[in-house]
């Protein structure tokens, strides 16, 4: 509508959004840049085609770029290029607080160019030009900002210019607005010159800058929908990883829930692993010269490493936390055998004496005399006695060192076989052994606290997180997660597991996670199961499993003089390999 002030205000357009091409909706449709071609004002045949032409170059840029600053960037660059303007800006509306904002995100001035600008936010209100916009969703086309009539709720900010000696006078704003009719941002424009290369000043700004045209509305318009619609489609692009990141995240929880004890090793395997991958893209020499890992793949292996034990919820949580060789229930059971085994003993002592004082009445006549026949048969029933409980004594300690999860010494093992041996008489009279096969298999176990056959269930959490990661519909370039999680268990000589691969069928990147799998294994904190080794301990060890060809020996070198490790803050032991 016209106003008496001089400049145009156009209430926000009621209907459907504009119409894009059904092959890639941030492109400008045919019809569209028809139309735009007839309103060309004063142009030949070869300037229309050029204005189509870049129109078409536009649509198509602002449909591949993927980064918001860049495609903001564009945005305002080719508005200002279209309608020739010295300057312009791009608010986005920021709705996450209580208090709505609008954020200044992008400023370009060619006159200015000497000015830093920074990001800032203002209050989402009718006060200034682009809040106003924002919240009516009318374009304002002012002809001479400095002469808005005091009746309206909005004016200029005077204070740029007084800062940079600048004078703006012609403005265009206008609303950007998604496939729903909600605004999103605002675009806008400052002094359509007369020439391009023209600086605009405080004194020339009258001759050389123009008010901008009822043409330059609608192109900047159809310029600023489909904006719209590739910001709108870079916020949602932004959602769903969001969203994929709460639900990793999530994951990673529930991994953590079922085994406390390994709390933070997803997170510390996933900061080794992209650490590493990252410190592959600097090498420029030697085998690792040829990999390089982009953005998204480093994600791919981030993504990887955080969910690489996710199976570990379908392991029975009983060995997934088993401290021990003997389940705690199993040792109080064989506790309880040797507290009957001792109290049957004692009884059993008891009853002799007993029997012995009933058969020997007498005895009591001559318990004066310390060398009596019968005072040293009671003697040595109590000798006898203590030496049972003793040699029982012996069998507890033995088996409460057998029971840790370490590597046995030859007399623990010799003491095992004898105790394997031992019976007793229950209370219904049947005679047992104290200790069960089963237990006794448990307790020669020869390293670790977990059978062949738990071990399997405990392996078998890497088929359990394939499973698990393979019926996620992963994108085109995170669609490697599964595999790379699935093989991080593999060596490289086929002595891994689950599948028994060798180097060359093992992803490289499962061949990076490995190495930060072992080291944080080693490192964390102590476990019921083992204590946590130095760096230099567990360097030494990886430096083992590289020599025998079963890691990859080159990431191995590049993940020690590259000090990976102090990703994790394990500062005191870094002057140990500088």
């Amino acid at each position: 509508m016209e106003t008496n002030s001089g400049f145009t205000t156009e209430t926000k357009a009621q209907g459907k959004p504009a119409k894009t091409n059904d092959q890639h909706p941030s492109r400008w449709h045919s019809c569209e840049v028809l139309q735009l071609r007839r309103e060309v004002p004063n142009t030949n045949e070869s300037s229309q085609a050029e204005l189509i032409e870049k129109l078409l170059d536009i649509g198509t840029a602002l449909s591949c770029t993927e980064n918001l600053p860049e495609l903001l960037h564009l945005i305002l660059t080719k508005s200002r290029e279209i309608t020739c303007s010295d300057a312009g800006s791009v608010y986005l509306v920021d709705r996450r607080s209580d208090k709505a904002q609008l954020s200044s995100k992008i400023i370009q001035n060619d006159s200015c160019a000497h000015f830093t600008f920074q990001e800032f936010s203002i209050p989402l209100n009718p006060n200034s030009l682009a809040g106003y916009v924002a919240l009516t969703g009318e374009t304002i086309n002012i002809p001479d900002a400095y002469q808005i009539p005091e009746d309206v709720c909005f004016q200029l900010n005077r204070s740029f210019d007084r800062q940079t000696r600048y004078r703006t006078k012609s403005v265009l704003v206008l609303p950007m607005q998604n496939q729903q009719k909600e605004i999103i941002g605002v675009i806008q424009l400052i002094n359509r010159k007369t020439a391009p290369n023209i600086a605009v000043t405080l004194e020339n700004a009258e001759q050389v800058t123009l008010p901008y045209t009822e043409w330059d509305e609608r192109v900047v318009k159809s310029l600023a929908s489909q904006a719209a619609v590739s910001i709108e489609r870079h916020h949602l692009q932004e959602s769903i990883e969001h969203l994929f990141e709460g639900f990793v995240k999530a994951s990673v929880q529930a991994i953590e829930s079922r085994d406390p004890c390994t709390s933070g090793h997803s997170e510390r395997v996933a900061a080794l692993s992209v650490r590493l991958a990252e410190a592959t893209n600097q090498i420029h020499w030697g085998s690792l010269s040829s990999l390089y890992f982009s953005d998204r793949q480093l994600k791919e292996i981030r993504y990887a490493a955080l969910l690489h034990d996710f199976g570990k919820v379908g392991v029975p949580e009983a060995i997934l936390t088993k401290p021990k060789k003997l389940y705690p229930k199993q040792l109080e059971l064989i506790r309880q055998r040797f507290a009957t085994v001792r109290r049957t003993l004692e009884m059993e002592c008891a009853q002799s004496k007993f029997r012995h004082l009933i058969e020997h009445p007498q005895h009591r006549h001559e318990s004066s005399h310390s060398d009596c026949h019968h005072c040293q048969q009671l003697q040595q029933l109590d000798g006898e006695l203590l030496e049972k409980l003793q040699k029982l004594d012996t069998y507890w300690d033995a088996l409460l060192e057998a029971n840790e999860p370490k590597v046995l010494g030859e007399e623990p093992l010799a003491l095992l076989q004898e105790l394997s041996q031992y019976t007793y008489t229950d209370v219904d009279g049947v005679e047992k052994p104290l200790l069960s096969e089963k237990e006794l298999q448990q307790l020669q176990v020869w390293r670790g606290s977990l059978t062949a056959a738990e071990r399997r269930y405990m392996e078998s959490h890497v088929i359990h997180t394939y499973a698990f990661l393979k019926k996620i519909p992963w994108t085109q370039d995170l669609a490697g997660v599964p595999q790379i999680a699935y093989a991080h268990h593999e060596k490289l000589d086929g002595s891994g597991y689950p599948q028994r691969l060798r180097a060359s069928d093992i992803p490289i990147q499962a061949q990076i996670m490995t190495i930060a799998d072992i080291y944080d294994a080693l490192t964390a904190g102590d476990r019921p199961y083992k204590r946590a080794l130095s760096t230099e301990a567990a360097i030494r060890i990886l430096y083992q499993e590289g020599e025998a060809g079963k890691i990859n020996y080159d990431f191995l070198e590049l993940f020690v003089a590259q000090e990976v490790f102090a990703v994790l803050g394990h500062e005191r032991d870094r002057n140990q390999f500088t």
